[in-house]
């Protein structure tokens, strides 16, 4: 699909705009070509209102390309400006699912490693200690259900770095389903693996009100099946 619509609106107001997320959508373009979400937002919203020129959007934060879930943009360039420095400030939480195979060795814990990027291979390598050019990475996980060998993780990062859940699973021994480029023996025919940006918790940054944002979970054949487990 090359385009969206009001079933892909989690809120919008005239500030922000929130949009569950494909897992196989590109959030901005990349050497692909391919179309970006950050396109079909801005035709969503010309054609929404009849805007004669192309509508504002600001990207505010990421998701990887095999990544389902919340994303939110701005509309304004006021909200951009203040939802980057909440981000900054780390005064956004966080969470995400993920569906690992392996269960974990403790059923609540966090991980602390040290993240190195190579941007020629497109990957993240994951040390226990502090090495040069490294970028500290922490996160806390929990264990909330288990489906036919499948076990289901709440997952709440405190950092935000490129790739950090799906290696810092890995480097647990718990890489995510479908996951490939991280350990998991086999990928996904659609191009996802099992990590869903779940909810976003912030102040909103012009109405000043507290503000908690859910994406529901993808139906493809897999990802519902774990609907009946609270997160």
């Amino acid at each position: 699909m090359n385009s969206i619509t009001d079933r892909d609106v989690i809120y919008e107001d005239n500030h922000l705009i929130a949009i569950n997320k494909r897992a196989g959508d590109i959030v901005q373009v990349d050497d692909t070509g391919d179309k970006s979400l950050e396109e079909m937002v801005k035709e969503y919203l010309k054609n929404k209102y009849n805007k004669p020129n192309e509508a504002f959007l600001g990207v505010i934060h990421r998701l990887d390309r095999p990544v389902s879930g919340l994303i939110v943009f701005a509309k304004t360039s006021k909200a951009l400006e203040r939802m980057n420095k909440l981000f900054k400030e780390r005064l956004v939480k966080k969470t995400y699912l993920a569906v690992v195979r392996q269960r974990p060795a403790e059923p609540t814990g966090k991980l602390i490693n040290w993240l190195v990027r190579n941007r020629e291979k497109m990957v993240t390598k994951s040390f226990n200690k502090e090495v040069k050019d490294s970028s500290y990475a922490e996160l806390d996980y929990s264990l909330i259900g288990e489906l036919n060998g499948f076990h289901l993780l709440k997952v709440e990062p405190l950092t935000g770095r490129t790739h950090q859940i799906r290696v810092q699973l890995s480097t647990m021994g718990c890489p995510i389903v479908g996951d490939n480029k991280y350990g998991y023996p086999r990928g996904s025919s659609k191009g996802s693996i099992c990590l869903h940006a779940r909810s976003l918790d912030f102040v909103h940054p012009i109405k000043k009100e507290p503000m908690k944002l859910t994406a529901p979970l993808q139906h493809d054949g897999f990802w519902e099946k774990f609907s009946k487990f609270k997160d």
